[in-house]
């Protein structure tokens, strides 16, 4: 072979070596994305992410190497979740995971119909709406319920334990929240069955939630039921330390609020809720549907109580109830 033809011989093999691997990337499936969408901000989420991408892991996804998360944080500014929603949708994404409660779940579903949306939320989904049935439902989603408002009668009863003599006990609640009004129902006529009042505040932003806890000084509040709120979970630290100020022996729904410094905490994990929706999320991408995974609901609550705090409002924690506490904070 002379010299020329050799050399336009190897100039178009280098030329379709070179042309190979694009050809190979180009029939490679694209990298497929999920939308993470909640109603508060990274900084207070970050335990929350973590559990998801650890739910991913378990199925075999993960962040950066098989699949891509795009975030729509709202910032507690729940009236920005449709626009984030349909942005995401927009995007196109794969499917939607949703965390920040009910109302991250909702602006979710009214943006799509087709989209396989995954939420975590302490409401009731099928009265909040979200779903048909708990085992079949329906549409184009399912996700993971804390059962929040089931929990709110057992809280009281347990704060009436710790604080019994308490006469009026205030409950915290979020207006803009959806199911406030239906756990309200429940509570008031567990605080009758008691023998106490029930006096109720509430806040949705911090102002408000200064406010809230300066007007149960003023009407003399013995004790204090939070509900489950997103706004609230991103304010634990804060209000766990208005608790202790205001001498008011609170409990909680999450075990965070305790180790933030809180008195006690009655409910299921909520990170572990997280980590079943990432679970979920990595079986929809490998094909599986929406409607036949039925909503996980928790199997397991925990009490967890922080001497630490009963100590700074000189309670003293009888021992029944601390024996049946799953954790300590001593």
């Amino acid at each position: 072979m002379c010299d020329t033809r050799r050399r336009e011989f190897i100039a178009l093999l280098g030329g379709a070596a070179a042309a190979w691997p694009l050809g190979v990337r180009a029939q490679q499936p694209a990298m497929p994305v999920i939308g993470f969408l909640d109603s508060g901000s990274p900084r207070d989420s970050t335990y929350l992410v973590d559990a998801f991408r650890q739910g991913l892991r378990a199925t075999g996804y993960i962040e950066g190497h098989n699949v891509a998360i795009e975030y729509g944080w709202a910032q507690d500014q729940p009236d920005r979740l449709r626009a984030l929603a349909g942005e995401l949708v927009r995007r196109p994404v794969a499917l939607v995971a949703t965390s920040g409660g009910t109302v991250s779940a909702l602006a979710a579903k009214a943006a799509t119909a087709t989209i396989p949306i995954v939420f975590a939320t302490g409401a009731d989904p099928v009265e909040s709406g979200l779903v048909v049935s708990l085992n079949r439902p329906g549409g184009n989603i399912t996700g993971v319920s804390f059962l929040a408002k089931q929990t709110d009668p057992k809280r009281l009863e347990l704060l009436h334990e710790i604080a019994p003599k308490a006469m009026t006990i205030a409950v915290l609640v979020n207006p803009t929240n959806p199911n406030v009004e239906a756990k309200l129902s429940e509570v008031q006529a567990a605080g009758h069955a008691i023998g106490r009042q029930l006096l109720v505040v509430r806040a949705s932003t911090k102002p408000e939630l200064y406010a809230a806890f300066a007007a149960l000084a003023e009407q003399r509040a013995g004790a204090l039921l939070i509900f489950a709120d997103p706004f609230f979970s991103s304010q634990r630290e804060q209000i766990a330390l208005l608790a202790v100020r205001h001498a008011l022996p609170t409990i909680y729904f999450l075990r965070e609020y305790a180790l933030a410094g809180g008195l006690m905490s009655y409910g299921t994990s909520i990170a572990d809720a997280h980590r079943q929706v990432g679970i979920y999320a990595g079986r929809i991408l490998k094909g599986e549907k929406s409607t036949d995974l039925p909503v996980v609901q928790p199997t397991k609550f925990e009490l967890v109580i922080n001497l630490k705090a009963a100590n700074a409002l000189g309670l003293d924690v009888p021992p029944t109830l601390l024996a049946r506490a799953d954790e300590v904070i001593e």
